[in-house]
């Protein structure tokens, strides 16, 4: 069997949210599944600037994207890593391209940053899977194409300290994520 990388990052709008999502809901579902997880930025470009400020980020000039890069717990299963992803679209919507409601720039975008071959095949047929159920009406967005970006992981750049766990410290703080859609993931039906 073939090992899978614990580390990943992920893109889905402002990283508060996704933290949130992330590290406390999911982990309510599945937990201890996470072994350690900060926010930050990281660039699907390996040759783009060394470590960026958020003003810079939020110029929408550096090509940084605001992530949530998580340690999973070991051994990373397909499954594990499957059930993430397959909740991570279920609090964003993959189909605005740079775009989360409200927050528009670059820096919003949807990326899945992988560490290696085995999370970027089970990140596309997830992808795969999702853009099946939004073509059959069982998932619906804004949009009606999965716009996610599957990128290498590559130079991961903290934020500063205020903003790790900020809605953990600011439960009334600003997050436009919520849930698209809850519980298992639609089915199609088989023809």
């Amino acid at each position: 069997m073939k090992m899978i990388s614990p580390r990943l990052a992920l893109g889905a709008g402002c990283y508060w949210g996704t933290e949130k999502f992330i590290v406390k809901d999911f982990q309510k579902l599945y937990p201890n599944s996470i072994a350690k997880a900060s926010v930050g930025f990281m660039s699907p470009d390996p040759k783009a600037m060394v470590n960026p400020t958020y003003r810079q980020v939020c110029s929408g000039t550096t090509g940084h994207v605001e992530v949530l890069y998580v340690e999973l717990t070991e051994p990373v299963t397909s499954q594990k890593l499957q059930d993430l992803l397959q909740f991570f679209f279920q609090f964003h919507d993959p189909t605005t391209k740079n775009r989360q409601g409200n927050d528009v720039g670059s820096q919003y975008g949807s990326v899945i940053f992988c560490d290696d071959d085995g999370q970027k095949d089970i990140a596309q047929q997830v992808k795969t899977r999702l853009q099946a159920l939004v073509d059959a009406g069982k998932v619906q967005y804004v949009g009606k194409k999965v716009e996610t970006l599957i990128a290498d992981l590559n130079p991961y750049y903290p934020a500063h300290e205020e903003h790790q766990q900020y809605l953990e410290k600011n439960p009334m703080g600003y997050c436009n994520h919520y849930y698209r859609f809850k519980g298992e993931w639609p089915v199609l039906n088989k023809s």
